[in-house]
Formats: structure tokens, C-alpha cells, sequence
């Protein structure tokens, strides 16, 4: 994801003229002159000497110009060699991350999506960006607990609770009536056996040992497993990836053309591209950075796209970053989404 070149090809003072470019063009947006260049750099070189630099740049693809402006911008590969060698990032204002963790910990009528949701939300306002967060898959959820509630004679609830802290509830219709102390039998038994076990995993194993022969099954086993095979069936379809901000994305004149617009939001509504590429970044560690075409999609050409996973007992059980344009200030919004992945970790785990 380097481009044609690295930072090693170019020399102390062309690296600095580079990042004195691209922190300029992010901060305003409008492609950066050699009279620019030289106030910003501080340094006291000829018009000519700067212009040469320029030039260097270019011929290396970090720097293009568009169309017949006498300004630079940076390419993707400027961004690389940018992001990759010069970057320094920006503390997060203690205020701010405390912020996050009280909205985080609010109570909510779904303790899974709900919290995504804000989540998503917070990341668009912080940033003023879209932010994305993929809803945990609960195939992959370990179970944690398992309890049976008597609705009448022959239905029961069943609450199962998930690692990520979310409660999956089912009504299940049973052959006969089961007492309370019954049905503590059957939770714990259920709790004991599948508990640290993913819900996919459960199911899985529920179903062979099902198949086994029925003689070797007391009593117990045998309904525990009846009741854990309609428990953990498989559930409806759940959203899969929550968005917010979309419409900031406007305020960016590099992405306010409406053929790009209409793309975006396309993307945003259809959202297989956006979740291929956060699946992709479940197995990375750390925050991954897709500046323009790295990422593999046409649709996100003109975009940077900051994604970092978070974890409930040091698993990963899904990923949140933030969509912007290339020209977005790198060294705040790159912490702003490590840290609200490390405090959505640690808001479901407490769940």
C-alpha cells in the first residue's frame, strides 16, 4: 500500500517539504503554491530551490497537480509516506475520552446494538466524519449464562446472556410443565456445559449430541438438550453495521459532487463494500489505515477509511472506524478511533 515509493527515496529536506504540503492542504483544502510552501517551511531557500523540490515530489507520484493550477496536492502515495514516516499524533483531551465512556455506559433498550449505536454516533460527532461500527456477530458471542423462566404451562423463556453483554431472549414451547426448581436444574446444567462456548459452536454440539444414542442420556440431558437446541436456534437477522454522519461527508468540496455523493450513499445503504472491508480488518491487529484505492473499492477512491477492532475478554468481536475524505487531520481522528474501540470493548464487557 506504498505507492510507487517510499519515504526512503527522498531526501530530509524534500520529506519536509512533503509533510509541510500535506499538513497545509489538509488544514484548508486549496492545492499548495511554491510561495505558500516557503512561508509555512520557515526555511530561507530561493523560489527556484522549492520549485525543483516540487518538482522531485511529483516525478516520485507523492505530489500531483490539478488540473492547471500552479498548487500541488498530495496522491495517495503522499498520504502513504505521510501517514507511514511523519505523523504525530494528538492526545485526546481527557475531558473528551470521559465523554465518550458516560455516553457509552448509558443505559439502552438493546444492551448490544444500542450501545453500537451510540457509538457510531459519537465517532461522527468527534470527527465530523460518517462513522461506522460493525455490530458484533453473535454467531461468534460466547455464552455466558443460560436461564429458564416459566411463562405458563407448557411455555418457557429462555434468557440467554453473551459475552459481548447482550441478552438473547426466546420463548420455547415445551412437551410438558417444568416447576422453577426443574428449570434451575436444566440452566445450570445447560450453563455448565456451554458456557465460554460460542453460540455457533453450542448449536453445533447441541446437534451431535442429539444424534447420539438416546440410551446412553438420562433424564436430565436428554430435555437440557431439547430445551438448548430451540434456546440457541438460529436467530433473525440483525443489523449487521450502524452508520452515522453520512451526511457530513457534504461538507467536503472533494466529495460534494453529487455522482460522488450518490455513490457514497449508495455504499452506505447497500454496504457490502464497507463490510468487506471492516471483515478484512478483523483479522488485522490494531488500527488499519485505507487511504483512497487501497482499500479495493472504487466507490471509496476519494475516501481514508480508520478502522480499529474491539475486544470483550481479549476477543475481537468486531471493528468501528470512520469514512472521511484523504484530506482529513489523520493525527486526531486516528486516536480518537483507537480509544473509542478500546472504551466500547470495555463498556460491553462490563454489560
Amino acid at each position: 500500500m506504498t505507492g510507487k515509493a517510499t519515504d526512503t527515496q527522498i531526501d530530509e529536506r524534500a520529506q519536509y517539504f512533503l509533510k509541510v504540503l500535506i499538513e497545509r492542504y489538509i488544514q484548508d483544502g486549496l492545492p499548495v503554491g511554491s510561495r505558500t510552501l516557503a512561508r509555512d517551511s520557515g526555511l530561507d531557500l530561493s523560489p527556484a530551490t522549492i520549485r525543483n523540490v516540487m518538482s522531485d515530489l511529483e516525478d516520485l507520484g507523492f505530489i500531483a497537480s490539478p488540473h492547471t493550477s500552479a498548487g500541488r496536492i498530495p496522491t495517495v502515495s503522499g498520504y502513504r509516506v505521510f501517514v507511514d514516516s511523519m505523523l504525530s499524533l494528538q492526545p485526546i483531551d481527557e475531558r473528551l475520552i470521559q465523554q465518550v465512556q458516560h455516553e457509552l455506559e448509558l443505559p439502552t433498550t438493546d444492551p448490544g446494538t444500542g450501545i453500537v449505536q451510540s457509538a457510531s454516533k459519537m465517532l461522527s460527532d468527534m470527527t465530523r466524519m460518517a462513522g461506522v461500527v460493525m455490530v458484533p456477530n453473535r454467531n461468534q458471542e460466547k455464552v455466558r449464562q443460560i436461564e429458564f423462566v416459566s411463562l405458563s404451562s407448557t411455555r418457557v423463556l429462555a434468557v440467554i446472556v453473551t459475552s459481548a453483554g447482550e441478552i438473547l431472549n426466546r420463548i420455547i414451547e415445551t412437551s410438558r410443565e417444568f416447576g422453577r426448581s426443574e428449570l434451575e436444574q436444566l440452566s445450570n446444567y445447560i450453563t455448565q456445559h456451554y458456557a465460554g462456548h460460542d453460540l455457533e459452536t453450542v448449536r453445533r454440539e447441541v446437534f451431535n449430541e442429539m444424534q447420539a444414542t438416546r440410551a446412553d442420556m438420562d433424564r436430565l440431558m436428554a430435555e437440557a438438550l431439547t430445551m438448548a437446541r430451540q434456546a440457541f436456534s438460529d436467530t433473525e437477522s440483525e443489523p449487521d453495521m450502524v452508520v452515522s454522519g453520512q451526511t457530513n461527508l457534504m461538507d467536503f468540496d472533494e466529495l460534494a459532487q453529487m455522482d460522488r455523493l450518490r455513490g457514497l450513499f449508495d455504499a452506505f445503504t447497500e454496504k457490502q463494500e464497507i463490510l468487506h472491508l471492516l471483515d478484512r480488518c478483523l483479522e488485522a491487529d490494531g488500527v488499519q489505515i485505507y487511504i483512497g484505492e487501497e482499500s479495493g473499492y472504487q466507490t471509496l477512491r476519494d475516501c481514508s477509511v480508520i478502522t480499529a477492532p474491539y475486544e470483550v475478554d481479549d476477543e475481537v468481536i468486531g471493528v468501528l472506524g470512520v469514512i472521511g475524505p484523504t484530506r482529513m487531520a489523520y493525527d486526531k481522528v486516528i486516536p480518537i478511533v483507537d480509544v473509542t474501540a478500546k472504551l466500547l470493548g470495555a463498556a460491553l464487557k462490563s454489560r
